[in-house]
């Protein structure tokens, strides 16, 4: 496998503002969120990256994206149809190749000197499949996040070859179909927001898109379903973090991650230090 392309997903009506927001990254310097995905992107070596965007929000995309403006193609999402239709889009832009895969609303921080996009490459191209990196998640989050169940792959530490995939999951539903060996009681393999896919997940997408009623979504997770049925699907737990901007408190959360992974990290830390040094007593 040779990933030299890679797809952002920005088309969801409620959340196609967020990788316009500014947050100071670990560099020290201001950027959007949509130039920091990019940035992830290329650090794994692809040369092309395409944009799956709202009617009319491409201007502002190519605000955000500075610099790198000049390496982005852009596809509108004419209705919102889904997850899946929003990346069904881009089928002209992968063609027959394997792509990367982010969606637009996360950030990611690695804890090894590799990002993470790299090291989820690397994996993908070792293995010679699709793979979706994952992060154990407790309980109470599987309302953001679709999870996947399986066993763990004998091939190396934190690869797990997938045999359920389920949408924002019930704990119950959880419990019953998503749980994996290994894993601290009340946490599940949830996404991280960044796969790595063949060709085989577009043609899925393909043929689900033909069956749907007009008018109805298309959505990813009963296409990654079909895909674990029908070809070698992986997923690998990365040493690093992902950062929701889209839940309560994410912007919050993911700045300070930054900010303390960064060269600031003391003169954040003391800041934090006196801040709640000086916060009034209830």
């Amino acid at each position: 496998m040779n990933i030299k392309k890679a797809v952002i997903t920005a088309a969801g009506r409620n959340q196609n503002s967020l990788p316009l927001q500014v947050v100071v990254d670990s560099d020290g310097l201001h950027k959007s969120a949509l130039r920091i995905i990019i940035e992830e992107a290329l650090s794994s070596g692809v040369d092309d990256i395409c944009v799956v965007i709202c009617p009319g929000d491409q201007k502002q995309y190519i605000a955000a994206a500075g610099d790198f403006a000049g390496k982005l193609q852009f596809v509108e999402q004419p209705e919102s149809l889904g997850y899946g239709h929003a990346l069904w889009c881009a089928r002209e832009f992968t063609g027959q190749d394997s792509f990367l895969h982010f969606v637009s609303d996360h950030l990611y921080i690695s804890h090894q000197k590799k990002r993470c996009a790299q090291l989820l490459v690397e994996v993908a191209q070792s293995q010679h499949c699709s793979v979706s990196a994952v992060q154990p998640t407790r309980e109470s989050m599987l309302p953001f996040y679709g999870a996947v169940g399986g066993k763990r792959a004998v091939e190396q530490p934190g690869l797990y070859v997938i045999e359920s995939v389920r949408e924002k999951p019930t704990p119950t539903e959880a419990e019953q179909l998503l749980m994996v060996p290994g894993l601290r009681a009340g946490h599940y393999l949830c996404f991280f927001g960044m796969h790595v896919f063949t060709a085989g997940l577009m043609s899925i997408l393909g043929e689900q898109s033909l069956k749907r009623l007009p008018g109805a979504s298309l959505q990813l997770t009963p296409a990654l379903q079909a895909l674990a049925e029908r070809e070698k699907y992986l997923a690998v737990e990365l040493p690093g973090r992902r950062y929701n901007l889209g839940v309560k408190f994410g912007l919050l959360n993911a700045q300070l991650a930054l900010a303390l992974a960064g060269k600031d990290r003391e003169e954040i830390l003391a800041q934090m230090v006196e801040l709640l040094a000086t916060r009034p007593n209830a």
